[in-house]
């Protein structure tokens, strides 16, 4: 699968590049995360519980940042292990630049991979539920920026 986008979120740079390294607000942002521990500064671990179409999994798993260009970009690639339910591993790279005062523009691109049960059900589910997730990240982040500068 691959995927590729932009999202503009109401918030500088800075503040976004905090808000994607910290484990905490990346936490409530991905949707059923329910543990995110950082091992260090480029390695975090996650338990994310998810469903894609009847398959419904919890995901340990694993991920590492590279390409570090802080404030502007990096690079995550991971792997997560559902047990009956298969794996997913893959990365993206991620860009972020000022699209005016106070204005980030987020870039992604994604590619990644699926196996076993999940691998089973289709691209075309994968795809939709992948875009899904990925919205209501961004929905989050959003909102979770909007509070942290409301708040400051």
């Amino acid at each position: 699968m691959d995927m590729s986008g932009q999202e503009r979120i109401e918030a500088p740079v800075e503040a976004v590049w905090r808000a994607l390294n910290d484990p905490e607000i990346l936490m409530r942002c991905i949707p059923g995360c329910e543990k995110l521990e950082k091992g260090s500064d480029t390695q975090m671990t996650a338990t994310v519980v998810l469903r894609v179409g009847p398959i419904k999994a919890t995901f340990e798993g694993a991920v590492e940042l590279s390409n570090l260009n802080p404030p502007h970009s990096y690079t995550i690639s991971g792997e997560g292990k559902g047990g009956i339910a298969g794996f997913a591993k893959g990365g993206a790279h991620v860009l972020l630049t000022e699209d005016g005062p106070g204005i980030t523009l987020l870039s992604y691109t994604v590619k990644a991979d699926v196996g076993g049960k999940l691998a089973q059900l289709g691209g075309r589910l994968i795809d939709s539920t992948a875009r899904k997730l990925a919205m209501q990240f961004f929905s989050n982040l959003a909102d979770q920026l909007f509070h942290e500068t409301a708040s400051a």
